[in-house]
């Protein structure tokens, strides 16, 4: 029998089932939840279920049927949960920004949001039909981190916006390309990292009690890092460019198995936000406001966002106000994007965030847990830094509007307002499902005559 570079993916084992009836019967659950969502909104706020409940409800669950087709058809051994995660995270997503949308009838955000989670869900099952192998993507490293780099750049050339210059708009369009470039980053790191794995661990100098691997190897990871947390800077996107730190502090460490990358991180980190901090006015405005969030009112100005969050998610409590009946608008501007988690909070209470904080979790530990299954280096890394994105993301912007950290531009994954964020979300659940489907799927028989040749390894 001849060996085969699939029988390397996943150790040996027995064969898994498909489950995708579980996945089916998860879609249903989850779309009947979001679709109790928007009929509950609509009774508490209008005292009638909308007339378009029944419209909501078919077209998430044909998006939702569409993509479990496309897995079952493509991907028969693919992790069952995270797509049912992905689209109960959507459609309440959807739910929350309609309730906002009834309180600011001029700024409709729900119909535009509902068009990019079309898409989003589009290019899901492009993704899982037209990458049959995740190892393809090993080919095309220094194209991703090319590609990464030219759409952190192109920002610089456009407007501010809210201070920050992270967006690209052309006539009534705009989208974030930080969002795209932290998907080809996570490729580029993860197709790296596999290719230079042993030098990294087994080359070098030692100081101390670490060892530093040789320049040579570890210097054009580190070159593409900092180019692309440097553009960030410039364009004052703090948020995406302390996720790009973790992601390449997460991803070394898992490469090469040395914490002490994560304390070098740790503490690179600390000294970049104080430097930022002292030396950029925008930041320090923000580390001021996490420092004494109610200073506002005290100077006789009201309540600023983060004060309002709070405030929204005191009033909270344990099980919310219930939906539609809080009155977090009053953040103003950002609350269907940044803070949108606040309305989370105080209309559906402490359970409501510890119910969303879990699926989020969830979705990250399956992500870890399909890593953790592949002997592929590439696909193991890969599976790892996209879920880490995911939980960085949520990190930082939780931490945010909860004050437990200075607050930074992002977007919650699939809840927030923003099609660029909702549209790569999707693609990272995509990738996932495609490298869950290699470590899952069953060790194959004798090659065929005339099998397609394995994947070399190494970067190209």
């Amino acid at each position: 029998m001849t060996a085969t570079r699939a029988d390397a993916a996943r150790p040996p084992g027995p064969r898994l089932a498909g489950r995708r009836g579980v996945e089916l019967s998860l879609l249903l659950c989850a779309v009947l939840i979001c679709v109790q969502g928007y009929i509950g909104v609509g009774l508490a706020r209008n005292g009638e279920v909308p007339p378009d409940a029944a419209g909501y409800g078919a077209g998430l669950g044909l998006l939702a049927l569409l993509a479990h087709l496309a897995v079952r058809l493509r991907a028969p051994y693919a992790d069952p949960l995270p797509l049912p995660i992905a689209v109960l995270l959507n459609g309440l997503g959807l739910v929350l920004i309609y309730r906002l949308d009834l309180e600011t009838p001029a700024d409709r955000a729900a119909p535009t949001q509902l068009v990019w989670s079309t898409l989003g869900v589009g290019l899901f099952i492009c993704v899982v039909v037209a990458v049959r192998d995740h190892r393809v993507l090993q080919r095309y490293a220094y194209l991703c981190v090319a590609t990464a780099l030219l759409l952190l750049s192109v920002p610089i050339f456009f407007p501010a916006v809210n201070g920050a210059r992270i967006w690209i708009r052309v006539g009534g369009l705009s989208f974030q390309p930080g969002e795209f470039a932290k998907i080809l980053l996570a490729v580029f790191f993860a197709a790296y990292l596999a290719a230079k794995g042993d030098a990294l661990t087994l080359t070098g100098r030692r100081v101390w009690r670490l060892r530093f691997p040789a320049g040579r190897v570890l210097g054009p990871v580190v070159a593409v890092w900092l180019l692309s947390v440097g553009v960030l800077v410039l364009e004052r996107d703090l948020g995406t460019s302390l996720l790009f730190f973790g992601l390449f502090v997460i991803m070394l460490y898992v490469a090469t198995g040395r914490t002490g990358w994560v304390t070098a991180g740790l503490l690179l980190a600390a000294l970049g936000a104080f430097a930022m901090g002292d030396l950029e006015p925008h930041v320090a405005a923000r580390v001021q406001d996490w420092l004494d969030p109610f200073a506002s009112i005290e100077a006789g100005r009201g309540p600023g966002q983060l004060a309002q969050s709070l405030f929204a998610f005191a009033s909270g409590g344990v099980l919310g106000t219930g939906l539609g009946l809080g009155h977090s608008t009053l953040i103003g501007f950002a609350a269907k994007s940044d803070f949108i988690l606040a309305t989370a909070g105080e209309e559906l209470g402490l359970a409501g965030l510890t119910a969303f904080f879990l699926l989020y979790a969830l979705l990250v530990a399956r992500g870890y847990r399909t890593g953790l299954a592949l002997r592929d280096p590439f696909g193991r890394l890969l599976a790892v830094g996209l879920a880490s994105i995911v939980a960085l993301q949520v990190f930082v912007i939780a931490g945010g509007v909860m004050g437990l950290i200075p607050l930074t531009g992002m977007a919650m994954p699939f809840l927030a307002q923003g099609g660029s964020s909702v549209v790569t979300n999707w693609i990272i659940v995509a990738l996932l499902i495609r490298v869950s489907d290699s470590a899952r799927a069953p060790l194959p028989g004798p090659a065929a005559p005339g099998a397609p040749a394995p994947l070399a390894e190494g970067v190209r």
